[in-house]
Formats: structure tokens, C-alpha cells, sequence
């Protein structure tokens, strides 16, 4: 309440919470489960087996959040519905990169009831794929900003960060549940018999495999958060190339929408390397404002590196 940036009720926030924790709570135990059945099953390939069944419900969860999960903590609508002009700005925009996207896949969250922050985003796969851009974005913002802020989005949409996150992410799993594999091994062999574990299949193992999960996380942090950063990047990108021509002065509406975003999310502009190198998933605000005033391929008779193809 102090920074301004939470408008929401205590009685609103404790259900969010519960709802959180519950459904948290669900998947867990259901991942848990199928990993110490795994493990008695098969104390060698484990890891394997594990991600083989985890996958389809961590794709499961990415498919059925907006339709499902997204719905219990927000109000949802198509941005169609009070805004068709922007609509029609956005369908504008598509259709000047030549990847048109479906005006139902287009919708408004009602941030402003619980947050002051601005913010629009690219979730679902397939028949659940949808750009989303909050209320607030939509009131803080010009419409010229609030386009480029939803091209930005339209990047992550057309260049398939969604999906391409999801199989990096794979990878990834599979790459930590063998070191888990080999990690508990040596953790067991070495302080098994001092902490009372004679065995994977004892529940309390559990405990052993989270903190290797911890720390292999806290060390993937900088690979993951630079990936991320890569994808915005990209995403900064084709936002300033799909507005190239249609929106005017382009480049400073582009950096005057960092400013804002900057100013009402309270981001530090210019974080220490370390700290973006470990922590950002975003270039910091700075990059993004000075790169948005100079990315210009067009004056340099240079093509365009995303948004080539021109609608008439």
C-alpha cells in the first residue's frame, strides 16, 4: 500500500492466497506422488520416467491456465467489447506484419481492481493461445503507447515465445532431475544413515530432492532469466517494427512507453550488471528506452529483421 502498487482488499487478497495455495497444493501432490511411484518403480531410470510423465501435465497447465486457472483471479473479457477501435488499430498492426491474429484472441484483464501497475502479456498454446492487455495499461498509457506495448506482446505471439519457452523449459527439467538423480545418490551414500534415509522410497527423501531443486535453480537462474531476456529483446524488436509506419514518431512513443511503464512499476532503470545478469528476466528500462530511440534499419536501407511483409 505503501508504493501505491496493490489497490486490493485483504478479504480479496486472502481468497487469491487460498485459491493459490490450494491449487498449488493439488498439483503438487499429484507430481509428488507420480515421482515416488516412479522411483519404487524404478530406482535407476527414475529422472526418465518422471519427466516423461511430468510433461504432458506441465503442457496440460500452460493449455488450460487461461481458460481455466487465470479465470479464478481475474475478470477476463474480449478487448473488442469496449474497445473496437483499438481492436481494429491491433488487427491493423497484423496485418502489416502479415501475421493477422483473430480479433476473439485479443483480451482486456481487470487489473485495476486489485493493482495500479500496467502490464499486458502472451499466454496458452493453441486453442487457448491469447494476447492479454490489463485495463490499467489501457488508462495510464496514449493509445499510440498502449500499441506499441500490445505489439511487443503481438512479438511473443508471432515468434512463438510461448511455446519455444515451453520446450526450453524441457530440456532443462530433464537436465536437473538426472543431476537431482545423481545428487541424491551421493547425498544419501555420504548423510543417509545420519539423517535415517535408507532409500529413495522413503517419503522423507522428498526433503533431500527440494533442496537439490533449490540450488539448481538458484545456480540455472542466470541462464534462464538471459534466455528471457533474449525473447524480450526480440519482443522490443518487433514492437518497434510493427508500428514502424503506422503509429507516428514511433521511436519516441515507443521509449516515452518504457518511461511510463518504468515511472508506474517503480523498476530501477539502470541495475547493477550483476544484478540484471542474475535476477532480470527484462532488459533493464535504460537499455530499452535508449535501443528504442536508436533501432532504425529503414534509414539505413537495412531490412526490417521480423516485420517485412506489407498489407495494402
Amino acid at each position: 500500500m505503501r508504493y501505491e502498487q496493490s489497490v486490493q482488499r485483504w478479504g480479496s487478497w486472502f481468497w487469491d492466497w487460498t485459491k493459490e495455495e490450494l491449487l498449488g497444493t493439488f498439483f503438487a501432490l499429484i507430481l509428488v506422488l507420480i515421482l515416488f511411484a516412479v522411483m519404487r518403480r524404478s530406482p535407476r531410470r527414475w529422472w526418465l520416467y518422471f519427466w516423461f510423465a511430468a510433461l504432458p501435465i506441465l503442457l496440460g497447465l500452460i493449455f488450460i491456465g487461461p481458460l481455466v486457472i487465470d479465470p479464478l483471479f481475474h475478470k477476463f473479457e474480449p478487448l473488442d467489447k469496449e474497445h473496437p477501435q483499438l481492436v481494429n488499430a491491433i488487427q491493423k498492426l497484423t496485418w502489416n506484419a502479415g501475421v493477422p491474429i483473430p480479433r476473439e484472441r485479443i483480451f482486456l484483464m481487470r487489473a485495476s481492481e486489485k493493482s495500479n501497475e500496467i502490464n499486458a502479456y502472451v499466454t496458452g498454446l493453441g486453442a487457448s493461445k491469447r494476447v492479454v492487455v490489463w485495463d490499467t495499461t489501457l488508462q495510464k498509457t496514449s493509445n499510440d503507447e498502449a500499441l506499441f506495448i500490445i505489439g511487443h506482446e503481438l512479438g511473443h505471439y508471432v515468434l512463438g515465445h510461448v511455446w519455444k519457452g515451453f520446450l526450453y523449459g524441457a530440456v532443462a527439467l530433464l537436465g536437473a532431475l538426472y543431476l537431482i538423480f545423481r545428487g541424491l545418490h551421493w547425498m544419501l551414500a555420504r548423510w543417509g544413515r545420519d539423517w535415517q534415509l535408507y532409500g529413495l522410497e522413503d517419503w522423507a527423501s522428498l526433503a533431500a530432492f527440494l533442496l537439490l531443486l533449490q540450488v539448481i535453480m538458484f545456480f540455472a537462474s542466470p541462464v534462464v532469466n538471459g534466455i528471457i531476456r533474449m525473447q524480450e529483446h526480440a519482443a522490443d524488436v518487433y514492437g518497434l517494427e510493427v508500428i514502424h509506419g503506422i503509429v507516428p514518431n514511433s521511436d519516441e512513443v515507443a521509449a516515452h512507453a518504457f518511461q511510463i511503464l518504468g515511472e508506474v512499476d517503480l523498476s530501477d532503470p539502470n541495475p547493477p550488471a550483476f544484478i540484471t545478469f542474475w535476477l532480470y528476466s527484462h532488459p533493464p528500462l535504460a537499455e530499452r528506452l535508449v535501443f528504442a530511440h536508436s533501432y532504425d534499419p529503414w534509414s539505413k536501407g537495412e531490412p526490417p529483421k521480423y516485420v517485412k511483409a506489407r498489407a495494402n
